[in-house]
């Protein structure tokens, strides 16, 4: 007896604490589980459309917390935080799962984004409708993305408004975009200045010009463009200058939009002729006459482009000044054997071809090279880069035309990411994935294609079929396609972005 009392003596006394642990242990459990109730639950993936969006009870449940916490105070602030979470953990699951990886959507935002709840607001939607990727336009029409209290640039920041001097709307996007799961891209315009930088006395040797004495603003209907010259040393000081001021905020990758010339208005939309092309500006011509490899190329390019043509008298002055040389050479001119011993009405036709062809050539490397001049100091800093272009930018027109743009991406470095902006207007999406099949075409699976198309969400909308539509027939059709960006989200929702633009504070 006394043996066994003793043992359940032991016993129970071993067994209180544990049983007091217990206790406690349900006690947390149920308070976790009544806290928990209390908080908007995340819906599964199976519960979300085939774009992850999120369904509209998950949307008013947040749009409730984000108001409560708008108002409230440390505790609702807590609860929103935790929702916007979940919702980005449910984003990134969702998108690891179904197609496209990464979604994507262009973006302007404005000075009111900087008032209390309003870009939470505009974020939050962003999510809902399962994006995880967004475009951010950051310098544009003569107007930069940065505070006015700390912008090294010559162009204006986008705020202006006094009080706000140190409100520094990108570092904001790029933070709070950041929370909610989003990638932020800063979007740039490129050789596209905008109109205020060519109004300047100071730059207006900075401008690309046409061989008729003309600026980029004297033929193109959109007054706010104004491109400049891309060999010009000042132009590339003052982008790089603002770029690394960009950079400071550390988006996740950089986008370069207006990679080329203007297309013009009416007839000016193809170039047939040398005084079509934007050479004419005080760096781009002394660089393409350096082009010459001898003094009869140079004297023969000079000629070239003073008159937009060379003469059999031009030809013959320049073997008599230069008789030692032989042909004429300039960087990629291979001339036909026996070509000096021609007279020079034969050699007329190779040459004036040749001529135009290094224009050609002159005019595109200009818009290379400034591109991989700008990507260089994105990818220096670790920062992905993009280049956004017009699949039919880069075609010919005719026996000897190109499209006025001149932009050859098909020469774009291969380790950026390519954009392409398959917008053509079409009742199907036939005509859409056919702009994007010959760029993936041309890729060859060494670069990273992301469409950008145009439209909205379940309905036709300008003469375009909608998102889905577009993007389930590039699914199948190339199916190697992955991610997918939509222009632009002032589409989408056209009385929230009149709202956000046209505020007063």
């Amino acid at each position: 007896m006394g043996v066994v009392f003793y043992g359940l003596t032991i016993l129970s006394f071993l067994q209180k604490p544990l049983f007091n642990l217990f206790r406690q242990f349900r006690h947390w459990t149920i308070s976790l589980l009544i806290i928990g109730s209390l908080l908007p639950q995340p819906p599964q993936v199976a519960a979300l459309t085939p774009y992850c969006q999120l369904p509209s009870e998950a949307i008013l449940q947040k749009d409730a917390v984000r108001n409560a916490a708008l108002k409230g105070k440390a505790k609702q602030k807590q609860a929103y935080q935790s929702l916007i979470q979940q919702h980005s953990r449910l984003l990134r699951n969702c998108r690891q799962q179904i197609w496209p990886q990464e979604q994507a959507l262009w973006l302007r935002v404005y000075p009111c984004d900087l008032r209390p709840g309003v870009l939470e607001t505009l974020l939050d939607q962003i999510v809902n409708n399962g994006y995880n990727n967004i475009y951010v336009e950051v310098f544009f029409n003569s107007q930069v993305l940065l505070p006015k209290g700390n912008n090294p640039t010559i162009w204006q920041s986008i705020v202006q408004e006094q009080g706000y001097d140190n409100s520094d709307l990108l570092a904001q996007v790029i933070k709070k975009g950041h929370e909610r799961g989003l990638k932020v891209y800063a979007w740039m315009f490129t050789l596209n200045f905008g109109y205020a930088y060519s109004r300047r006395d100071d730059r207006a040797w900075v401008l690309a010009r046409n061989g008729r004495g003309q600026s980029s603003t004297e033929v193109v209907a959109d007054q706010v463009q104004a491109f400049i010259d891309p060999y010009n040393p000042l132009a590339k000081a003052d982008y790089a200058q603002m770029l690394k001021a960009v950079l400071q905020r550390r988006p996740d990758g950089v986008l370069f939009d207006y990679i080329r010339y203007p297309r013009g208005i009416k007839g000016q939309t193809t170039v047939g002729e040398v005084k079509d092309l934007w050479v004419y500006g005080d760096a781009s011509r002394q660089e393409l006459i350096n082009r010459g490899l001898n003094n009869k190329g140079r004297y023969l390019i000079e000629r070239y482009l003073e008159q937009g043509y060379i003469t059999v008298t031009n030809i013959a002055q320049a073997d008599q000044q230069f008789p030692g040389e032989g042909s004429p050479l300039w960087v990629g001119r291979r001339p036909p054997s026996g070509e000096a011993k021609l007279l020079p009405a034969a050699k007329k036709p190779r040459l004036e071809a040749d001529l135009w062809h290094l224009a050609v050539a002159h005019a595109s490397n200009g818009v290379i090279g400034f591109l991989k001049a700008a990507a260089a100091i994105a990818q220096d800093q670790g920062i992905k880069v993009g280049a956004v272009f017009f699949p039919d930018a880069n075609q010919g027109v005719g026996n000897r035309g190109f499209d006025a743009r001149l932009q050859a991406w098909d020469k774009f470095p291969r380790s950026l990411q390519w954009h392409p902006m398959a917008y053509r207007v079409c009742q199907e999406s036939k005509c859409i994935v056919s702009q994007v099949k010959r760029v993936t075409n041309i890729a060859q699976g060494k670069t990273v294609v992301t469409p950008a198309i145009a439209g909205r969400w379940g309905e036709s909308y300008q003469n375009r079929p909608p998102l889905e539509a577009q993007m389930q027939a590039i699914q199948a059709a190339i199916p190697q396609v992955n991610s997918v960006s939509h222009f632009v989200y002032s589409w989408q929702d056209p009385e929230f972005d009149r709202q956000r633009r046209e505020c007063r504070f």
